[in-house]
């Protein structure tokens, strides 16, 4: 693995970089392994949403698999280990939150139980990671910030010139869910 992206298990269910658990226990749909698999980046941005409830609709309509990916930001403070200890736990709990949310979502919407990716480091590498150590990633699904800085930092990333191991799904951040739905 990277050296600035690590893999550190959720708290006793979910295993970082590993299938899905069992589906009936989470009243999801069991997937197969040869199904078209979208990758969606989970965070607490608007159009993480958006991102979300495309790539899960159109795993639904096309009988994908959903993979999601929440990266536990590094802490910058490194004075006490003890206090970076506990900075990076409390950035994990809010990682394990925002992507058990999101995969509440994905499955109340289509009855799929998404893969979980939990990783520590910064989301640029750790997504580059995941697309190099997953080749059953089909397509990457990200959505544009509405916000007047620009289409985010992963968007202009992949938006870029250069190669890409996988195709990427842009959607624009400021659709309704209708819009999501009727596009899918």
């Amino acid at each position: 693995m990277h050296a600035s992206c690590r893999a550190m298990p959720a708290n006793g269910s979910i295993d970082s970089m590993s299938g899905p658990t069992d589906a009936a226990s989470f009243g999801g749909v069991a997937q197969t392994e040869n199904k078209r698999k979208f990758l969606v980046v989970v965070d607490k941005s608007p159009e993480a949403k958006v991102a979300l409830r495309f790539a899960t609709r159109r795993a639904q309509h096309t009988g994908g698999r959903v993979s999601l990916l929440c990266v536990a930001q590094p802490a910058d403070f490194q004075q006490w280990r003890g206090v970076e200890e506990i900075m990076r736990d409390e950035a994990h709990q809010e990682a394990e939150s925002l992507i058990f949310a999101a995969a509440k979502t994905v499955n109340e919407l289509s009855g799929i139980l998404p893969e979980l990716i939990i990783l520590h480091g910064r989301s640029k590498d750790c997504l580059i990671e995941v697309l190099k150590g997953d080749r059953d990633i089909s397509i990457l699904v990200l959505a544009t910030s509405t916000s007047k800085e620009g289409p985010g930092p992963l968007v202009s990333m992949f938006a870029s010139a250069g190669a890409h191991p996988i195709p990427v799904t842009i959607v624009p951040g400021a659709l309704s869910d209708e819009e999501v739905d009727a596009l899918a």
